[in-house]
């Protein structure tokens, strides 16, 4: 039986309580910086900025967690998309070690923040990262050492195919458990910041569609169909649709939609046997299963993706591959499931930026956003409160285009992303 609800975070919005609506933007406002975009990357900016006693203006299409960040798998990941040695090669032992301190700081402002604003997200430790097979173990082992050797970071040990089995309840040829990483509700950490943000004196509108940005000497413009914010510092924290707003940026991103699904609440039995330390998992698959368990014993799964349109039914889709992974799940229901647009950029690494010296941006977290989106919103705020510093650490990485120009960027993106999925099959 599958049962799907109109919720366009399925689970998330069905285990949350609605927040009261928030206003529409009308007139013309004008305020210290104005901030695009409802999910963490502009909550956090928003938070910070109002903290630090600056006037903003966040401005929501929809409402506060409506995208990806109330959608998504809810895993905290350790560093970034590519390996720290593949980082140092690039870009050179101190550029990689600073971003790698970036990434741990972010890890440590999402569990400050959710335990200050958001506690019912419900933040647990421990992240398990499954070889699906014997070349992925290798590099696991070898990226574990490194970074206990190199960079003193401990909280991630190898653990074998047997210890893989019991800890997950599913085979794999063994995994990296990071306890550095773990999981949370990701609207309910949404809408925590929103509160923490008012609090600190941000005015949120909802309902609010960017439609432009006007930059002039002394100040920028964002207009909406329903009025205008005029701010001395614009951050854009819109990641998959950065492209509707700032057309010069859409060779820089692409979005595929990851399908979620979550299953009725586990029989005491396999409650038992699946995720018996609640730890989250994500595999080493290009188009990767990851999963988790809900505060209420239902198994999180997330495990395709969509290159061209969401299909009608998503349930059917992730099941399949769910009863891969865990056979034993045939006669347990799924009743919710969903999908959310994930920005990806062609470094996996996030892009970060500005439009000119008063409209920052930040976008492109690859699948990594729970941690990265936070740091990358507390950053942009760095920079509109005039320290951009550590916001260049992450600007300077150097940004590369996806081919194919307008017409043929989206086929080419598409193609090669089905070719990994099929690579997988082997």
């Amino acid at each position: 039986m599958t049962e799907n609800l109109p919720l366009p975070q399925g689970y998330y919005a069905a285990s949350s309580q609605t927040p009261p609506p928030r206003p529409r933007l009308a007139g013309e406002v004008r305020t210290d910086a104005c901030v695009i975009g409802g999910g963490f990357t502009g909550l956090t900016a928003a938070l910070h900025l109002a903290q630090a006693g600056a006037r903003v203006v966040l401005l929501e299409a929809e409402t506060v967690g409506f995208a990806a960040s109330g959608r998504n798998g809810g895993q905290i990941h350790t560093g970034h998309r590519m390996s720290q040695t593949d980082l140092e090669r690039w870009l050179g032992n101190r550029h990689a070690r600073d971003l790698w301190n970036l990434c741990e700081e972010s890890k440590a402002l999402v569990r400050a923040q959710a335990a200050t604003f958001a506690p019912d997200a419900h933040v647990k430790d421990g992240l398990i990262i499954a070889a699906h097979d014997r070349d992925a173990l290798r590099e696991l082992h070898e990226e574990t050492d490194y970074l206990q050797q190199h960079y003193g970071y401990g909280a991630a040990r190898m653990i074998s195919a047997e210890e893989t089995r019991h800890l997950t309840g599913a085979n794999y040829f063994g995994a990296k458990l990071d306890m550095g990483g773990g999981h949370l509700h990701p609207l309910r950490y949404a809408r925590g910041l929103a509160r923490g943000a008012e609090a600190a004196g941000a005015l949120i509108f909802e309902k609010s569609r960017a439609r432009s940005i006007e930059t002039g000497e002394k100040a920028a413009t964002v207009r909406c169909e329903s009025g205008s914010v005029t701010a001395d510092h614009v951050l854009m924290a819109t990641d998959a649709f950065s492209a509707d707003l700032a057309p010069e940026l859409a060779p820089y991103i692409a979005h595929v939609e990851s399908f979620v699904s979550a299953t009725a609440p586990l029989p005491p039995d396999l409650n038992e046997q699946i995720l018996p330390t609640d730890a989250a998992v994500a595999d080493t698959r290009h188009v990767l299963d990851y999963y988790r368990k809900s505060d209420d014993g239902r198994l999180l799964f997330a495990g395709r993706e969509g290159y061209w349109s969401i299909p009608s039914d998503i349930a059917p889709i992730v099941r399949k591959r769910m009863l891969q992974v865990f056979p034993m799940l045939k006669n347990v229901p799924t009743e919710y499931a969903w999908s959310g647009t994930v920005g990806i950029t062609v470094t996996r690494l996030p892009h970060l930026g500005r439009l000119s010296p008063r409209v920052f941006f930040a976008h492109g977290y690859s699948g990594q956003g729970v941690a990265l989106t936070s740091i990358g919103g507390k950053l942009m705020a760095e920079a509109a409160l005039g320290k951009p510093e550590r916001f260049d650490v992450m600007a300077r990485v150097p940004a590369k285009k996806f081919p194919g120009g307008p017409w043929l960027r989206k086929p080419l993106v598409a193609a090669a992303l089905f070719a990994f999925k099929i690579a997988d099959a082997f």
